[in-house]
């Protein structure tokens, strides 16, 4: 399978660059479906988190990442499906819609779900404000959550970078957060929603450290881009 190939083979060469270290690997269930929840700082944490966990974990991925042509475009399309991740369409509706089907179905098959809870890589570091996603597959599925901290990958990816810098990174694995399973779609409203959205962030800002910044990290980068086209 590509994405061991990448862990154990590929991955030498990954850990040589980004001397991954991690803690807290207790906290990742042995077996049965979990949600792994973590923050976002370079493209290089979808590589980070394969290589700290015991298992293999699937993620979503922009669609874009694998529409690419030429060699670029089919390596990106390998490098992507070799860690893990699966395309999902970000137009909104039904497309992103069928995305979720398919993280719920990971989930039901026993397996792991990553997922970047703010969205998108912060524009500076600080952790942004949680999306619900995370939080609404748990309760559809009854599968614990496992915040997780991403620390160093920002300082060897910045953005624009392709080939990471060398240096040291580290994944911790807090402990999980459980909920129940509903058994209807009323059951999820908006503040259940939030409440267990916020305690993630609350256990990744307490590991890593980072800010907490309560608004969304694509309204700020969408402003930061208005200013510079207004500079």
């Amino acid at each position: 399978m590509l994405y061991w190939f990448f862990v154990k083979g590929l991955g030498f060469i990954a850990r040589m660059r980004i001397h991954p270290s991690v803690k807290g690997v207790e906290n990742i269930p042995k077996k049965g479906g979990a949600i792994i929840a973590a923050n976002h700082l370079a493209v290089i944490d979808d590589a980070l988190l394969p290589l700290t966990c015991p298992r293999m974990i699937h993620f979503m991925g922009k669609a874009e990442y694998f529409e690419g042509k030429g060699l670029k475009g089919r390596f990106k399309k390998w490098w992507f499906t070799s860690v893990g991740v699966f395309p999902v369409d970000r137009s909104g509706g039904a497309r992103s819609e069928s995305a979720l089907k398919h993280a719920r179905a990971i989930l039901e098959k026993g397996q792991l779900f990553g997922i970047h809870v703010e969205g998108t890589r912060s524009p500076d570091g600080r952790l942004y404000k949680g999306h619900t996603g995370a939080a609404r597959l748990a309760l559809e599925t009854g599968c614990p959550i496992i915040p997780v901290a991403i620390i160093g990958t920002r300082q060897l990816q910045p953005k624009g970078t392709v080939i990471p810098l060398s240096g040291k990174t580290q994944a911790i694995y807090g402990e999980p957060i459980h909920v129940e399973r509903v058994t209807s779609d009323e059951e999820i409203t908006r503040e259940r929603l939030r409440e267990i959205t916020d305690a993630i962030t609350r256990s990744i800002a307490s590991m890593s450290g980072q800010e907490y910044v309560d608004e969304y990290a694509q309204t700020v980068k969408q402003r930061m881009n208005e200013e510079k086209k207004c500079n």
